[in-house]
């Protein structure tokens, strides 16, 4: 396994970060079971949920699963780098969503319960709140630390400029504020390197890419429509993206059958080599998609490879680093 720093801090944590998305859920317990065990055998030492995960069966139950595992003992708890979130609505009720000092602290307390652990190593802002000022987020999120039930700070879905308030917010507190990003990039969605790539490299953030196939659309949707074997990928994003990518999707897919590769190996690739990237989250629903994963870990795509998928998924803008390459 290959490891690399968190943004600016001292935790080491696995080029692949697993996501717990489907776990429990798309992928039945036995097999979720596996999948993690399988990640952690490999020295996957990343684990990425959130408190609202599990909605399908209600609200909490994926850090509920979590702590299933973890309570199984052998190291579990103490081998894994765990992440969770906060933001989203957890009820009906006007205080439970947000980033209020209120939310943030009674949240992080429903997780731990939850996932049976003292401890929370990246507690994420799932999106920033336009309501919630700076000095009150870090408030709550200094207590927090100097409790001992958080370690270090994230965020998700932010823009760039939402970065760098943060940080100047966190920096006038004296406080280390965020340090790692999760963001949507991928082939299809490139929009982070025009701004927030560049924010991250400039305050240390990490960045970890969500959704790196595209809900499924890069991972030899076309071929699966075809042999009716399409899951996730004839569901949500995929499906929109492909009405509009449909052509890009099928050059693409003739060019992984010319290297002789999987469409996922590639397009996992492909986010790992980006400038910046940290550690991609995935979402496997079987030990072979998480296979599948490790193995694109190890694969270097040539610079001609690189630029065919640049002609066929263009870059925002000139191509050039952001966050000037909008205008030449």
């Amino acid at each position: 396994m290959q490891y690399t720093y968190l943004g600016r801090t001292a935790l080491q944590v696995s080029r692949i970060c697993l996501g717990t998305l489907n776990l429990g859920v798309r992928a039945g317990d036995e097999e979720s079971h596996a999948i993690l065990d399988t990640a952690l055998d490999h020295g996957i030492n990343f684990v990425d949920t959130a408190n609202q995960y599990g909605w399908q069966k209600h609200k909490g139950y994926t850090e509920e699963f979590l702590g299933g595992w973890f309570a199984q003992g052998g190291g579990r708890r103490e081998k894994v780098v765990l992440g969770t979130k906060v933001f989203n609505p957890m009820s009906d009720w006007p205080n439970d969503s947000g980033l209020s000092a209120r939310h943030i602290i009674a949240s992080c307390e429903d997780s731990l319960r939850r996932l049976r652990t003292d401890w929370i190593d990246v507690f994420q802002m799932h999106h920033v709140d336009r309501h919630a000022p700076w000095d009150e987020v870090w408030q709550a999120m200094e207590t927090l630390t100097r409790q001992g039930k958080v370690r270090y700070v994230g965020s998700s879905n932010f823009a760039g400029w939402h970065i760098a308030e943060a940080q100047e917010a966190a920096a006038r507190r004296h406080f280390l504020g965020i340090v790692s990003e999760q963001s949507v990039y991928n082939l299809v969605t490139r929009h982070i390197e025009l701004e927030v790539v560049p924010a991250c490299q400039r305050y240390g953030v990490a960045v970890l890419p969500w959704s790196p196939l595209h809900g499924g659309l890069l991972s030899g949707v076309l071929r699966k429509l075809e042999e009716g074997t399409a899951m996730k990928s004839s569901q949500g994003r995929a499906v929109e993206a492909l009405r509009t990518h449909r052509d890009a999707i099928a050059g693409y897919e003739k060019l992984c059958d010319r290297l002789g590769a999987d469409p996922a190996e590639i397009g996992m690739a492909w986010v790992l080599s980006r400038p910046g990237v940290t550690a991609p989250v995935i979402g496997p629903r079987s030990v072979a998609q998480l296979e599948g994963a490790l193995r694109a870990m190890e694969r270097e795509l040539p610079e001609e490879v690189l630029g065919e998928l640049d002609t066929l998924f263009p870059p925002i803008g000139n191509g050039g680093p952001g966050p000037e390459a909008w205008a030449w």
